[in-house]
């Protein structure tokens, strides 16, 4: 089996935590050959543990590395698009955390790049990898006609309280000040291009839809499909908690999330058909091996009600889409997670912030009349 050589830039704790121990676990198909961070505390840190992988503070000396065959992009948010299409033009096939990227420019951009690079592009959607949920779209796939109505939500405590709990992470407090200055003026740009407003409140909440919820909404559309229209949408608590409703047609699909302190996730997508219920629940990511579970309701005779809770595997969802990702690069298939799946995540949060945005002009209106 060929072993592909993983060039990682970003170490921070979804490296440490997910990504290294899932890579480690499969050591037929991946070697960790090169790291890159800006704070040399983390990088020395995690590289401490791999002795024979290459260090850079730069991603743009990394992705040129011949030793390097893919490029896991996992470092701030606003550098994804960017160390993506250095990778790329370098000749790597890349695995991207999720967001993807931050606007419909730098998704565009994406698209052209792997399509003149012939490289793969696989976006970092775990949850759609999960042994529960692959089952629940084969349940539901054949029956979408018959589904009354749906619900996805996510409410979890800040993820800190977890980690700090359960695992070791290296963290550094000496990144460069003009790093901080240039992640803050890049970030603040590609929202201002993506909402097309500075007010604090919608920008938070679409950083929220990009980071937390982009796995719901990516998980609702392979479950759902697309929704046809956002028929209302509200934001509260400085922009820390969302609720949106999907029009489906002969359905609705509600979603709501939040993030608070209790250490502990509230997260699963529900599907109600006329005979049974579908629902599948996930808990944290950063307790390795926990998996998603499968609970199917139905009738059972007359008067009764039956239930079955299952689960596949305890196999890591992580290790799980890494495994998929050496599948498609050496076979040349392509993965479902695309550039073009993940742009559609965009569509759905740039329709929930242009009714936020109405909502908020119609206030403002209201008031000064």
């Amino acid at each position: 089996m060929t072993v592909l050589r993983v060039g990682i830039v970003g170490c921070g704790e979804v490296t440490q935590i997910i990504h290294l121990p899932a890579l480690r676990q499969l050591p037929g198909q991946f070697a960790v050959t090169a790291l890159c961070d800006v704070s040399s505390t983390v990088l020395e840190g995690v590289a401490a543990d791999l002795p024979e992988a290459a260090i850079y503070s730069d991603y743009r000396q990394l992705v040129v590395d011949a030793n390097v065959d893919v490029v896991l992009v996992a470092n701030p948010h606003a550098y994804h698009t960017n160390v993506a299409l250095a990778a790329l033009e370098a000749g790597k096939d890349v695995f991207i955390e999720k967001p993807m990227s931050m606007t419909f420019s730098e998704a565009d951009a994406l698209a052209a790049a792997e399509s003149r690079s012939g490289k793969t592009v696989q976006v970092g959607y775990m949850r759609r990898y999960a042994g529960a949920f692959v089952e629940a779209v084969e349940r539901i796939k054949n029956d979408r006609e018959n589904i009354r109505f749906a619900r996805v939500q996510d409410f979890i405590g800040q993820n800190r309280i977890i980690i700090d709990d359960t695992s070791r992470v290296v963290r550094g407090s000496d990144i460069p000040e003009d790093a901080i200055s240039e992640h803050s003026r890049l970030s603040e740009e590609r929202l201002f291009e993506a909402i097309g407003t500075n007010d604090p409140i919608l920008s938070r909440a679409y950083g929220l839809l990009l980071g937390l919820s982009s796995h719901d909404i990516s998980a609702m559309r392979e479950l759902l499909g697309m929704p046809q229209r956002v028929l209302h949408a509200a934001v509260r608590q400085g922009g820390l908690y969302i609720t949106a409703t999907f029009d489906y047609g002969h359905f609705v699909c509600e979603f709501v999330t939040g993030i608070d302190q209790i250490a502990r996730f509230d997260t699963y997508l529900e599907v109600y058909g006329e005979k049974s219920v579908t629902r599948i629940d996930y808990d944290t990511p950063y307790v390795r091996n926990v998996p998603a579970r499968l609970s199917v309701t139905e009738a059972n005779g007359t008067a009764g009600v039956r239930q079955i809770v299952s689960f596949p595997s305890r196999l890591d969802s992580f290790v799980v889409e890494w495994r998929a990702f050496h599948g498609h690069l050496t076979t040349g298939s392509k993965p479902k997670t695309t550039i073009a799946d993940a742009r559609q995540d965009l569509e759905v949060f740039a329709e929930i912030m242009d009714y936020l945005k109405e909502r908020q002009t119609a206030k403002i209106t209201n008031v000064a009349s």
